[in-house]
């Protein structure tokens, strides 16, 4: 490679969700509430339902379809302007497929064996999984680079796919002399990007967790809502007054984390204000304060959910955007690797 200044790429902001059904307060806090604001600080804003990637575990089809169109309504509903950011499915941009393709000859089985995801999922059946479950790094990395990402919000758990989309753009670009995908940056930051569950704080909310009182579903009404933090497990402690008075108090720390990220505040701020207090107080406090932010959302995906075809309107328009913009960066990629396509295709 040259000895030239590294290229600049003009910022731009991608991230995916899969479609796997029963979005909760960690997607919302996490991922589509941060999504939100990015989209309001004036960058270009990419957001993706990635639907092939729930296909690496068996899907129902009608309920994937349905996964994927419930997920579009949870990011409008959460403040996503299909106007301002480009909101589509996967499935519907080739592109993603095609440089997936590449991009596994690029990366090396070695870095695909490291990843932690594959070996907690696989487990002890890991001859049994899907190739496309081993794999599914190399497409996340086409996901991003397809459109010259530089950029990704992420949540702790995916920043090892991140990395390996590092290393493949780097070796991509190595091995072709080129300076062509840049070298993406995750984007990790507020109080709640990691939301445990409220009956064990040292576990990740999650929708698959047998007890429907471990998460807050996007879905649930108030009266849920509030029922659920009401009987959030806690300790018998009232709150500290510093954060290091949250030391191995991990559910303590997990609403507190809420109410901040909620509240758009610090975890200190909400410490400043209920410290000293006992759970008595701030569950109450915690549970007005969820339903205000939320419920608006749950009856906005109500209604958007009433009109698929319309969401499937903002899909295909969203496709066609994301087409635009991949379709230049796909064709130089082949450039670059040596395949032949005909114009006319």
């Amino acid at each position: 490679m040259s000895d030239a200044p590294a290229k600049v790429f003009p910022k731009r902001v991608f991230s995916g969700i899969q479609p796997s059904g029963g979005l909760t307060l960690g997607n919302y806090l996490g991922a589509l509430k941060r999504f939100a604001v990015a989209q309001n600080e004036g960058t270009q804003t990419i957001y993706c339902i990635v639907d092939l990637h729930a296909m690496t575990v068996w899907q129902d089809p009608e309920k994937l379809r349905h996964a994927t169109r419930e997920l579009a309504a949870g990011f409008i509903a959460s403040g996503i302007d299909p106007a301002r950011s480009v909101l589509f499915n996967q499935s519907q941009v080739p592109a993603h497929a095609e440089l997936a393709w590449i991009f596994n000859c690029v990366a090396r089985m070695g870095w695909l064996r490291r990843m932690t995801q594959f070996k907690d999922k696989a487990g002890k059946h890991a001859e049994e999984a899907s190739v496309g479950l081993f794999a599914y790094p190399s497409l996340m990395a086409a996901d991003i680079m397809a459109y010259h990402a530089t950029h990704v919000p992420v949540g702790e758990d995916q920043k090892q796919h991140l990395e390996l989309t590092r290393d493949i753009a780097i070796k991509f670009n190595h091995d072709y002399g080129v300076d062509f995908f840049p070298i993406v940056e995750p984007v990790i930051e507020g109080a709640a990007t990691r939301v445990m569950s409220l009956r064990d704080g040292t576990k990740k909310m999650s929708k698959s967790d047998p007890s429907d009182q471990s998460r807050i579903n996007l879905t649930d009404d108030a009266d849920a809502i509030a029922a659920k933090f009401r009987k959030a497990r806690t300790d018998p402690e009232p709150l500290p007054e510093t954060l290091e008075g949250l030391d191995g108090r991990a559910e303590a720390r997990n609403l507190v984390n809420i109410y901040a990220a909620l509240d758009d505040i610090s975890p200190a701020q909400v410490l400043a204000q209920f410290g000293g207090q006992g759970f008595g107080v701030f569950k109450p406090a915690l549970a007005d304060l969820a339903v205000a932010k939320l419920s608006p959302i749950n009856a906005e995906m109500a209604r958007l959910m009433q009109d698929v075809a319309e969401i499937d309107r903002i899909l295909g328009n969203g496709a066609d955007r994301a087409h635009a913009i991949a379709e230049p960066i796909l064709d130089q990629t082949r450039e670059i690797v040596g395949l032949i396509r005909s114009r006319g295709r």
